[in-house]
C-alpha cells in the first residue's frame, strides 16, 4: 500500500467538511475534478472506501468516518504549529546596527543581550554600508561617536582602543604588515596602517573578520580594536595601544523608538554588557 501524503489527507479533510467537491474547491483553490482524482488515489492508497457518492454530495464511508477521526487529530495538530509560527511571526523586532567587530562580539555574548523566550526578535545589521537611523534601517546603533544632527536619543558607553597585533608565532624579523582595502576603510583605524609610510603591507582585504583571520594565520601585523585582538587566543600585541585612534561608542536611538519596551530592554542590556568588559574595550587586558 502507498503511503497517503499529507496534502491529500487535508483534502480528504475539507472534503469531508464541506460536504463535496465544489466547498473542498472553494477552500483549496484547487478544481473539483483535480480534487475528485486526488479522492481516488486516496482511496486506492489506503486500500479502503472513504466516500459514498451521490447526488447531493460526498458522504463519508464507514472507513471514511474512522479515517477522518485520525485525520482530524492531525489537522488540529498542525493548525496548532501554524498558531504557534504564527506567534513567533507576530513578535516585533529590533534590529540594532554596528561594525563588523562590534557584532562580532555581540555574537560571542547573545545570552547578555537576547534569551530564547524573549518576546522580540533581534537582526544584526553591519554599520559598514551606511545605515541611516533617520529612515529606520536599523532601530537603534553603536556608533563611534555621537550624532550631530538627527532626531535621536543617545547613551555614551566605553571607550574602544586600538592596537597592532600579530601571531605569538610570528617572527620579530618579519616586517610584513595586512590592511583593509582602500575601497572599504571609512574610520581612522580602518586607514591607519596604510596611512604609515614605514609599513610594508603584503597582504590585504575588504573583510574586517577575513583581517583578523590574516594575523591570526601568520600572514603579518595588523591593527585591531583591543576587545578583539586582547581576546583572541594566539595573538600578542606588536605594539602599544595607538592613543590617537581611541573613541567612544554611542548607543543611539531614534527618538520615535526609545520608548518601545523591548527597545529599552535591548540598549539596558548593550549598556549592561559594554560596562562589564570596559577594561577589555580600553585595551588594559593585554596578555602577558
Amino acid at each position: 500500500m502507498k503511503e497517503a501524503s499529507w496534502d491529500d489527507l487535508q483534502l480528504f479533510f475539507h472534503v469531508a467538511t464541506s460536504g463535496g467537491l465544489t466547498g473542498a474547491a472553494a477552500r483549496t483553490g484547487l478544481s473539483a475534478p483535480t480534487i475528485g482524482r486526488r479522492m481516488l488515489a486516496l482511496e486506492r492508497a489506503t486500500g479502503r472506501t472513504l466516500f459514498r457518492r451521490g447526488p447531493t454530495g460526498y458522504l463519508l464511508a464507514k472507513d471514511g468516518e474512522t479515517l477522518f477521526e485520525r485525520v482530524l487529530v492531525m489537522q488540529q495538530a498542525a493548525e496548532t504549529i501554524a498558531d504557534w509560527r504564527g506567534d513567533v511571526l507576530s513578535l516585533p523586532i529590533v534590529s540594532t546596527g554596528a561594525d563588523a567587530w562590534m557584532l562580532w562580539f555581540i555574537a560571542g555574548h547573545l545570552p547578555a543581550v537576547w534569551q530564547p523566550e524573549d518576546r522580540f526578535r533581534m537582526c544584526y545589521k553591519a554599520l559598514d554600508t551606511g545605515l541611516d537611523l533617520t529612515y529606520r534601517e536599523a532601530h537603534l546603533a553603536i556608533m563611534h561617536g555621537r550624532p550631530e544632527r538627527g532626531n535621536f536619543a543617545t547613551r555614551r558607553s566605553v571607550s574602544v582602543a586600538h592596537a597592532a597585533y600579530q601571531a605569538a608565532t610570528f617572527s620579530a624579523a618579519n616586517h610584513n604588515w595586512i590592511s583593509l582595502g582602500t575601497e572599504i576603510a571609512v574610520t581612522p583605524a580602518d586607514k591607519w596602517t596604510f596611512g604609515q609610510p614605514d609599513h610594508w603591507i603584503t597582504s590585504w582585504t575588504n573583510t574586517p573578520l577575513m583581517l583578523l583571520h590574516l594575523i591570526r594565520g601568520g600572514a603579518g601585523r595588523g591593527l585591531l580594536p583591543c576587545f578583539m585582538g586582547d581576546a583572541e587566543p594566539g595573538l600578542v600585541r606588536a605594539g602599544p595601544v595607538i592613543d590617537s585612534l581611541t573613541y567612544d561608542i554611542w548607543i543611539t536611538v531614534h527618538e520615535d523608538e526609545r520608548q518601545r519596551p523591548e527597545v529599552r530592554i535591548v540598549i539596558d542590556r548593550l549598556g549592561a554588557l559594554f560596562a562589564a568588559h570596559a577594561d577589555l574595550f580600553a585595551g588594559r587586558c593585554e596578555r602577558v
